[in-house]
């Protein structure tokens, strides 16, 4: 993939009042998305593209308002009713023409056709009630990347009004599914946070689950079962290779990697205790760091490298533990009675542990505070499992399986939520889906 070159011309501008005004609290309860308008992105209209019948313009824009308003956040005003007409970034918006049609943002942009193969897009930002610009920048990219540029917009434009990063600009690594419940095929695939460019990276022919990115991009580990062993594996998403992590003869399961990618946690049965272990991928030593007659799986780094949150049934039944990194102090944070708990994930921002909870014949997806406190239902069902992050912290991914037949599978389907249990979202995949991964921002 060729690399995304982003201008900054003129970055955030310090305009107090309207901040004040546009900032938006995504950590509360649920409150009206902000009313934007977003004209149609100008063009020379005369490049390769637009002979094709292809308009960048329009492509760019579909993208960014698709992200936008799957945000939850942001409300796209109808371009029928827009009354000033822009020719040039160089106009200065009518404001009172869109105060009239109670915009609060607008976006005005233009995209031109470089020589070659680059694509510059230019693009303001305006608070229309105080009259100010907010943002104006500039990006340039490979026509073959007009999908990461447009990415790349959302974001701007949802961290400038938020104050958080944005998290369009991400793909999802997940387990596509597919045949019967007696011969079931899962393969390891990989497509963008919105669902385009989606792509296979193993053939199906061994069983693989529980995909995890390594935060600098070069990784992706997952359980597989080559040869009727279930084992951790690292697949570079470089050289597209694939490595067995480890020699150990017994099962390992459930990895995931350190904040700095220079080490991996995983779970490694022999038997009939499982115990969570720590390996230095450059030197592939590991160091054990849970002891005893329990099972304990599932580790998950703090977002500073120093804690691990995981699963364990050493109280009696499966409940969440907190340790530090060595394994030393260790401390109980689910009591909710009648409930077991498992697949913790640590919030990016180090605010939450999303998790998921087995009750009543139930199951839920929640957070709770890293002290056990604070905990709430984001999501429920017959089945939902396997909480994953946005890298802002902002939503979660997981998966949901409806109840089958006495011989057919239930659908199994990805699905978003943001933290306030709003804005839940059927994530689309060419069939069926579990185990999400959100990697980092790109």
């Amino acid at each position: 993939m060729k690399k995304l070159v982003l201008m900054i011309m003129m970055a955030f501008f310090a305009i107090s009042p309207a901040k004040a005004q546009l900032n938006v609290s995504i950590s509360g309860a649920a409150q009206a998305p902000i009313p934007v308008a977003f004209p149609k992105i100008m063009s020379d209209n005369n490049g390769v593209g637009a002979f094709l019948g292809f308009s960048y313009a329009n492509k760019v824009r579909d993208v960014a308002l698709a992200d936008l308003e799957r945000s939850g956040l942001f409300r796209i005003i109808n371009e029928r009713s827009y009354i000033q007409k822009f020719s040039s970034m160089e106009q200065t918006p009518v404001f009172g023409d869109w105060r009239v049609i109670n915009a609060q943002v607008l976006v005005q942009s233009a995209i031109l056709e470089e020589e070659g193969d680059e694509l510059k897009l230019k693009f303001k930002l305006w608070d229309i009630v105080s009259q100010k610009e907010l943002l104006f920048e500039v990006y340039t990219a490979d026509k073959d990347n007009w999908r990461r540029m447009a990415h790349s917009m959302a974001d701007a434009i949802y961290e400038r009004l938020t104050g958080d990063t944005g998290y369009f600009n991400t793909v999802i690594a997940y387990i596509s599914e597919s045949g019967p419940s007696s011969k079931r095929v899962k393969r390891l695939a990989l497509m963008d946070q919105d669902g385009d460019g989606h792509r296979f990276l193993t053939s199906g022919a061994n069983l693989v689950l529980t995909p995890r990115f390594s935060p600098d991009m070069q990784y992706i580990a997952y359980l597989s079962f080559i040869n009727n062993k279930p084992r951790v594996y690292m697949y570079n998403l470089k050289t597209k290779r694939t490595e067995l992590l480890g020699n150990f003869p017994g099962m390992t399961f459930a990895p995931a990697f350190s904040p700095d990618s220079k080490s991996i946690l995983l779970s490694y049965a022999k038997n009939g205790v499982t115990d969570i272990y720590e390996m230095d991928l450059a030197t592939r030593q590991t160091k054990k760091l849970t002891s005893g007659p329990s099972i304990d799986t599932s580790p998950n780094y703090s977002p500073d490298g120093e804690k691990i949150v995981f699963n364990s049934d050493r109280g009696g039944n499966q409940q969440l533990y907190i340790m530090n990194r060595d394994g030393s102090n260790v401390e109980r944070i689910s009591f909710r009675q009648g409930s077991r708990y498992a697949t913790p994930a640590w919030s990016p921002r180090g605010d939450y542990i999303a998790f998921t909870r087995m009750e009543g014949g139930q199951f839920y997806i929640g957070v709770m505070y890293p002290d056990g406190t604070g905990e709430r239902t984001l999501a429920s069902g017959f089945l939902v499992e396997g909480p994953t992050w946005s890298p802002n912290g902002r939503v979660l991914m997981f998966y949901r399986q409806n109840r089958g037949t006495a011989t057919t599978n239930g659908d199994t389907q990805l699905y978003s939520v943001d933290v306030t249990g709003q804005n839940e979202r059927l994530v689309i995949t060419p069939g069926d889906g579990s185990d999400p991964a959100w990697s980092p921002l790109l």
